[in-house]
């Protein structure tokens, strides 16, 4: 069990490298880069730094490659932000976990039956929204002309805001 300072540093650790990640680094390599979570040993000596990076093997490899030649400039972002005896020593580990997501989503489309489709009754096409939808009024519901109530920023059929000073006619 890692003790609550380790996952105060990890968070650190975490706010920091993917700050610099985001803003500071101007390797061309290092782009669309996530970090994910952050590992910190228990004697604060190591980090390691899970991220994901977005595209294809070679380009995961690439972006890996360039945040690996910028570790130091990051361990010395994370050593003004933390104050320990130790500064980790960062290691960046490629995260699997999304890539592994979207197989198993696919894995599910392919084996799962597809939901049932709603039975067309004429046979016909519904030409337009409002058409699939009765009782809908045929103004723009998000301009103030199609909105009883007035006010474009309240959901439809909420009551009328009252104003300050009118009382109703009694």
């Amino acid at each position: 069990m890692t003790s609550r300072r380790a996952l105060k540093a990890a968070e650190a650790v975490r706010e920091v490298v993917g700050m610099a990640i985001l803003a500071e680094l101007n390797d061309p390599r290092i782009r669309d880069v996530t970090v994910t979570h952050v590992e910190v040993s228990a004697d604060m000596r190591h980090a390691k730094v899970h991220v994901s990076v977005m595209g294809d093997e070679t380009r995961q490899r690439l972006s890996l490659r360039g945040l690996q030649s910028a570790a130091g400039f990051l361990q010395s972002k994370v050593a003004k932000r933390i104050e320990t005896r130790y500064t980790p020593r960062i290691e960046f580990v490629l995260d699997q976990g999304v890539k592994k997501s979207i197989e198993v989503a696919r894995i599910l489309h392919e084996v799962l039956p597809p939901p049932p489709a709603e039975p067309d009754v004429e046979g016909d096409e519904v030409e337009s929204e409002e058409a699939a939808e009765p009782g809908r009024a045929e103004s723009d519901p998000a301009s103030p002309e199609g909105d009883p109530s007035g006010t474009p920023d309240e959901p439809p059929g909420a009551p009328a805001p009252e104003t300050e000073g009118r009382h109703p006619p009694s």
